[in-house]
């Protein structure tokens, strides 16, 4: 019993993504989709030498049959694919006895030379990543012109994707653009990938794993500091020591752990005494200390007046 055909949902309206005006932006390259869908070519059809001004891509999700690319032919089936450049020539012939299916891509590039970010110049998009977006669409520009004009098998299965951003557009998905958006870079990065074995993407820049800590301990702090909070507690966490996590807040902030979390709560503990006119007991359960007497204490220590004189001294 032959297996059942892996695309079929998308026989209901193969050209459907054909119709979407399917434009956008990825790095510094304008992405214009031109085509996207399945089609099928009878037993001996032939489709003579052409060619395009954009790139295309060619999937054989079923069926056989040959392309002639510079002039030498090359056999096709099911699991194969293939890419012609602007302004290569192709002829494509289904078998004489046996239907081939085409999942077909044109894309034409553009690139948007606005979009380069300045080297160095620390801003805000390339902190959330756009520099790297731009990086890797400029490595995948530059690998897609340097392609072989042969067939490769689908290796890691880009035609899938055809039939994700299909559904997507089918079931009227929420975020539909960009699932669609999404499936079509991934067919371009794994394309790629069914040429190259040893296909290694960009060094993306590492953390700073003691500041990255510290920001994760810091933040915890701030959302839980009316909770009881240990060394112990929030090291476990971070996944981490608490000597390690010790170490980490004398050498970003040169202050110990408790001596951090005394500073936020007394910080908060200032705020109600300014703002509202709860009782010191109220305050204190209120800011994570462990009653009016200890704040009292840690209060005058720290601001040298009780926290009474300090609410009248800042009222008067």
């Amino acid at each position: 019993m032959s297996q059942p055909f892996y695309f079929e949902p998308m026989l209901e309206n193969p050209m459907a993504l054909d119709r979407l005006d399917l434009r956008f932006r990825w790095g510094s390259y304008g992405i214009r989709v031109l085509r996207c869908h399945l089609t099928s070519f009878p037993a001996g059809t032939v489709i003579d030498f052409h060619h395009h001004s954009e790139f295309e891509f060619h999937y054989i999700p079923s069926g056989k049959g040959k392309v002639i690319l510079d002039n030498v032919t090359h056999l096709l089936q099911e699991g194969m694919l293939y890419v012609t450049a602007p302004g290569v020539s192709h002829r494509q012939e289904a078998d004489e006895h046996e239907k081939m299916d085409e999942l077909c891509l044109h894309v034409d590039f553009v690139k948007l030379e606005d979009t380069e970010p300045e080297a160095d110049s620390g801003c805000e998009t390339q902190a959330w990543g756009e520099a790297w977006e731009i990086a890797e669409a400029e490595a995948c520009m530059k690998q897609l012109s340097d392609l072989p004009h042969v067939p490769a098998f689908d290796r890691q299965e880009a035609m899938k994707c055809f039939l994700v951003a299909y559904e997507a557009w089918r079931d009227n998905q929420l975020g539909q653009y960009t699932i669609i958006k999404q499936s079509i870079i991934q067919m371009l990065l794994r394309t790629i990938g069914a040429y190259k074995a040893d296909h290694q993407g960009l060094n993306l820049p590492a953390r700073d794993m003691k500041s990255y800590r510290y920001q994760l301990a810091v933040q915890f702090i701030e959302d839980n500091f009316r909770r009881p909070l240990t060394l112990e507690g929030v090291a476990d966490r971070l996944q981490i020591s608490s000597r390690q996590l010790q170490r980490i807040f004398k050498e970003q902030a040169n202050i110990s752990f408790s001596e951090y979390l005394e500073q936020v709560r007394l910080k908060h503990v200032c705020t109600e005494l300014l703002q509202t006119t709860m009782t010191l007991e109220k305050i204190a359960e209120k800011s994570g200390f462990a009653s009016s007497n200890y704040l009292h204490y840690v209060f005058k220590k720290a601001h040298g007046v009780t926290p009474n004189r300090y609410r009248d001294q800042m009222h008067g």
